[in-house]
C-alpha cells in the first residue's frame, strides 16, 4: 500500500449514503498488464465541486466502506474552478504499488467527508495474453469454481427481484439507444450523399453510445453494489431479529415484574389500611390522654394554687411562731424575774411580820392567859381579824401595806410595752395583749 506521510479522510458511510453519478471513470480497461504504471481518467460533473482533501482509491470488489482501500492518490484540482468541470482529469498509480492477484477491483472517487462520489467499472491485474496460457487445475478445485459459480448464479437470482428498477432503467436506455440506432440507420440510408454531414452525426452517435456504455457499465457497478448491500440488509435483518427475540424476553420479564408489583401493591395497601386504622385509634387514645393531661394539668394548677396559698400561710405561721416563741420567751424571762423580785419581797414580808404574831385561840385553854380568870373579852376580835393582818404586807420601797404578791408601787415601776403586728405594722399596747393574740390568729387564717 502506498506510504504517505498522511492518511486519507475516511469514513464508515454505508453504500446508499454514496453518489456515484457526480464523478464518471472514462477509458476504464477491463484488465492491466501488471509490473506497469496505469492512468486513472475521470470526469467531474457541474453537480459536484472537488476539495483539497478529495483522493481516488483502488479498491477490490465487494468492499462496504472507504477503509477498506487497497491504494490511493491525491487528486489534483483544476487550475481554472470557474471553468467547466466536465473537463477530463487524470491521476497515476506507480506499479510499485498496484495489486499482485488477479481479484476485481475498481476506481473510486472519495471526498474530503469519506463519501464516494463515483466509481468505475471492475477491472483486473493479468497479462495480455492469459488466453494462451494452460490453466491445469484439480478436480476438487472444478467443483469448487463450479460451487462458487452456483452460488454467485444464486446471489445473482437473488438480486434480480430486488433491482427491478435498475433493470426497468437499462431497458429504458437500451430501448432509446435502439432508437437512435434505427434513426441513424434513417439517416444513412436517407443522406447517402451527405457522407461529411453523416460522419459528423456519426461520430456525435458514436459519443452518446460511448456514453451509454460507460453508464451500462455504472448500472453493472450498481447491480454489484445492490448485491452488497443486500447482504447487509440481511446481516441487519438477523441482527434485528435477535433483538426482537431479546424484546420479547424482556416484555415477559417485566409482565412477570409487573404482577409480582401488582401482587406487593396489593399487600402494601392492605397493611396501610391496617396502619391507618392503627393511627386512628391511636389518635382516638391520644385525644384521651390530651384530656386526661389536660384534666391533669389543671388539677395540678389548682393543687399548685393550693399549695401556694399553704406556703403563703406556713409563711405567716412560720413569721407568726417565731414572733410568739419570742414573745413566749420575753414572757418567760419576764416570769423569772417577778419570781425573783416575788421571792426577794416575800423574804422582806417575812422578816417584818414577825412582831406581829399573836397565838390563835385554837390552841384551847393552855393557851389563854393564866392571869385572866374570865378570859380576854377582845379574843375574838382577833382571832377574826389575825387572817387580816397576816395577809397583809408591807412595801420595802414605799413603806406602804399591799396584799397579794406584787405591790402596786413595783407595777409602776415596770415599763409599760408596745405590741407590734409582724405582718401589717399594727401597734398594741401590754394591756391589749389577748387583742393582739386574736388579731395574729385573724392573719393566720
Amino acid at each position: 500500500m502506498e506510504d504517505t506521510l498522511e492518511d486519507p479522510p475516511i469514513s464508515a458511510v454505508m453504500l446508499d449514503h454514496c453518489h456515484f453519478s457526480q464523478v464518471i471513470f472514462n477509458s476504464v480497461e477491463k484488465f492491466y498488464v501488471p509490473g506497469g504504471d496505469i492512468t486513472c481518467y475521470y470526469t467531474l460533473t457541474e453537480n459536484f465541486i472537488p476539495r483539497r482533501k478529495d483522493w481516488i482509491g483502488i479498491f477490490r470488489v465487494g468492499w462496504k466502506t472507504t477503509r477498506e482501500y487497497y491504494t490511493f492518490m491525491w487528486v489534483t484540482l483544476p487550475a481554472d474552478l470557474d471553468s467547466k468541470w466536465t473537463k477530463q482529469q487524470e491521476v497515476q498509480f506507480k506499479a510499485y504499488y498496484l495489486p499482485k492477484d488477479d481479484e476485481y477491483y475498481q476506481f473510486c472517487y472519495v471526498d474530503q467527508d469519506g463519501v464516494v462520489r463515483g466509481a468505475s467499472i471492475p477491472f483486473q491485474f493479468r497479462p495480455e495474453n492469459e488466453e494462451d496460457i494452460l490453466v491445469v487445475t484439480t478436480q476438487g478445485e472444478v467443483e469448487e469454481i463450479k460451487q462458487h459459480n452456483s452460488e454467485l448464479c444464486k446471489e445473482n437470482q437473488e438480486l434480480k427481484d430486488s433491482c427491478v428498477s435498475l433493470q426497468k432503467q437499462n431497458s429504458d436506455m437500451q430501448a432509446e439507444l435502439q432508437k437512435k440506432q434505427e434513426e441513424l440507420e434513417t439517416l444513412k440510408s436517407i443522406n447517402k450523399n451527405l457522407e461529411q454531414t453523416v460522419k459528423e452525426q456519426k461520430d456525435s452517435w458514436e459519443t452518446e453510445l460511448l456514453q451509454l456504455k460507460e453508464q451500462n457499465q455504472k448500472m453493472c457497478s450498481e447491480n454489484e453494489q445492490m448485491r452488497v448491500r443486500m447482504d447487509q440488509l440481511q446481516a441487519q435483518l438477523s441482527t434485528q431479529e435477535k433483538e426482537m427475540e431479546k424484546l420479547v424476553q424482556g416484555e415477559q420479564d417485566k409482565t412477570e415484574q409487573l404482577e409480582h408489583l401488582k401482587r406487593e401493591n396489593g399487600q402494601l395497601l392492605l397493611s396501610l389500611t391496617e396502619q391507618r386504622e392503627h393511627q386512628k385509634k391511636l389518635e382516638q387514645k391520644m385525644d384521651e390522654l390530651k384530656q386526661k393531661e389536660a384534666t391533669a394539668t389543671k388539677k395540678q394548677q389548682e393543687l399548685s394554687d393550693e399549695n401556694f396559698d399553704l406556703s403563703k400561710r406556713l409563711s405567716e405561721n412560720k413569721i407568726i411562731y417565731n414572733f410568739l416563741q419570742r414573745e413566749k420567751e420575753r414572757m418567760e424571762k419576764e416570769n423569772d424575774l417577778l419570781k425573783r423580785e416575788n421571792s426577794r419581797l416575800m423574804s422582806y414580808m417575812d422578816f417584818d411580820s414577825l412582831p406581829c404574831q399573836v397565838p390563835t385561840s385554837n390552841q384551847g385553854s393552855a393557851g389563854q392567859n393564866p392571869g385572866l380568870v374570865y378570859g380576854n373579852p377582845y379574843s375574838g376580835i382577833q382571832e377574826s381579824s389575825a387572817p387580816s393582818l397576816l395577809s397583809m404586807k408591807k412595801c420595802p420601797t414605799c413603806k406602804s401595806d399591799f396584799t397579794g404578791d406584787i405591790c402596786d408601787h413595783t407595777l409602776e415601776q415596770q415599763p409599760i410595752q408596745t405590741l407590734y403586728c409582724p405582718i401589717c405594722d399594727k401597734s398594741f399596747s401590754a394591756k391589749e395583749k389577748q387583742i393582739f393574740e386574736d388579731h395574729m390568729f385573724c392573719h393566720s387564717l
